[in-house]
């Protein structure tokens, strides 16, 4: 974080100091939640969880090195108390962001928000020097604390932003007021608690209204093939600039393929130019995602030769998302299990099928969570697609959302050995331990609660010390 004095966070949050003898002390580190990630010059932020109370901690943190600690009551040692912690964190971090004039990137959307952000962060980056969200650290607390861990060098701020419901985004949007705001799709991820795809555009749909004016450098970024994304042009003053394989799109792609081993290639097209782009990662569905993070970079002044150059180039940063591991003996395991919804289940699939050409191929698939009264059609559709994509076992793993998968499969073709439902992930272990063989692709993928990444993990390392590819 920028440095400043205990004084003058405690007059941004609004806060009483208690125990700290001179507050011009600097705050020269970073502000943190986890008493593990508390280095000298750190803030330390005390939240009450459910199981673990932040301010237990207090003493702990500041023999560790930090400055004081931000808390809802006295602690006995040096401390800003606040009414709710929370806000003041948000406080905080919209005062820092207005001292940098950094650029503020946002995005939201219903899939791929990481796998984009992660595109925007190394495109940007490039450039100058740019802070991002780490993983998918998108929420109330996760956004301010990215924040305010730009410092005075930083010139983009690229900030993931998720939504379970009306006004989250606009809460997020006033923490950390962006420029520039993209608008992935709308899907149906959460859409149990959202209610239906309406409800979920237009809490998407907050992040361009939140966006200054054109004249004022706003820009609203808008996923042309997706017409309730398209839709939210009306609901801004911003700038609308539209990407996606659609004619109409400022920033498309044209002659998209995928190479043998399933990473697409096409040629980019920007309103200053045109560049061919052959990626590293996995799957048509980072077509959108390469095509998204490119409105923005063009948007901020960059050429699209110098787009293709960086998109070429880019990696997978957060763990779990179609993390592809080469096993020497030629099996290749797809970790794709940090969560999963509809659209997202659908694009792995696919990705699995252009990997797995003359190979025998394993999607291993779990619960897609929070979809309400859609889950057995959802699980049910999944289970479909994996027997028309001619996937050639399908494992279901876990309960009745499982079992929908396999019934799903069974109804569409699929009998015999080539779909089981299994109980738990050391089930679905001890079956492709057993089966196996060289050559294989395994894709791995469900909602976080399930748990997959084990079974991802344990395959991966089953006598190897294989590297982990597009990193």
């Amino acid at each position: 974080m920028i440095a400043l004095s205990l004084a003058e966070i405690a007059a941004v949050v609004g806060g009483q100091t208690h125990d700290i003898p001179d507050t011009s002390v600097q705050v020269t580190g970073p502000v943190v939640r986890d008493s593990r990630e508390v280095v000298p010059g750190t803030l330390f932020v005390a939240f009450v969880g459910e199981r673990v109370d932040g301010h237990d901690f207090a003493a702990q943190v500041v023999e560790a090195g930090a400055v004081a600690v931000l808390a809802s009551r006295p602690v006995g040692v040096p401390a800003i108390v606040v009414d709710d912690v929370q806000e003041a964190l948000g406080a905080l971090a919209r005062h820092v962001v207005e001292r940098l004039g950094a650029t503020l990137v946002a995005l939201t959307g219903s899939a791929g928000k990481t796998s984009t952000k992660d595109l925007i962060a190394q495109v940007l980056g490039g450039k100058a020097p740019t802070v991002f969200t780490p993983g998918s650290l998108n929420n109330e607390i996760g956004l301010p604390l990215t924040a305010l861990s730009a410092t005075e060098e930083t010139k983009f701020l690229v900030l993931e932003m998720g939504a379970r419901g009306i006004g989250h985004i606009r809460y997020l949007a006033g923490l950390t007021p962006p420029k520039v705001g993209l608008v992935l799709n709308v899907g149906s991820a959460h859409i149990g608690e959202f209610g239906g795809r309406e409800q979920i555009a237009q809490a998407k749909g907050e992040l361009v209204e939140s966006l200054p004016s054109a004249a004022d450098g706003g820009a609203a970024i808008l996923n042309a093939d997706d017409p309730l994304v398209r839709a939210m042009a009306s609901r801004t003053k911003a700038k609308v600039v539209l990407f996606g394989e659609s004619a109409e799109a400022d920033v498309r792609a044209e002659n998209v393929r995928l190479t043998d081993s399933g990473q697409p290639s096409f040629r980019l097209h920007t309103p200053s130019g045109a560049s061919d782009v052959t990626m590293r990662l996995y799957g048509e569905h980072h077509v959108s995602n390469a095509l998204a993070a490119a409105a923005v970079a063009h948007e901020l002044g960059m050429s699209a030769t110098e787009i293709a150059t960086a998109l070429s180039g880019a990696g997978t940063l957060s763990r779990w998302r179609m993390e592809v591991t080469e096993r020497p003996d030629g099996v290749t395991i797809v970790n794709d299990a940090y969560n999963a919804n509809p659209e997202s289940m659908r694009a792995a699939l696919r990705a699995l099928a252009a990997m797995g050409k003359g190979r025998r191929t394993w999607a291993v698939l779990g619960k897609m969570a929070e979809l309400g009264d859609e889950a057995l059609a959802e699980h049910d559709a999944v289970g479909r697609l994996a027997v028309r994509l001619n996937v050639s076992k399908l494992v279901a793993v876990g309960g009745i959302e499982a079992s929908w998968l396999q019934l799903g499969a069974y109804n569409e073709g699929s009998w015999g050995e080539e779909s089981v439902h299994v109980s738990d992930a050391q089930a679905a272990i001890d079956l492709l331990r057993k089966q196996l063989r060289p050559g294989d692709v395994v894709l791995v993928k469900a909602s976080r609660s399930v748990g997959l990444e084990s079974v991802a993990q344990t395959l991966a390392e089953a006598g190897t010390e294989g590297e982990v590819a597009a990193r």
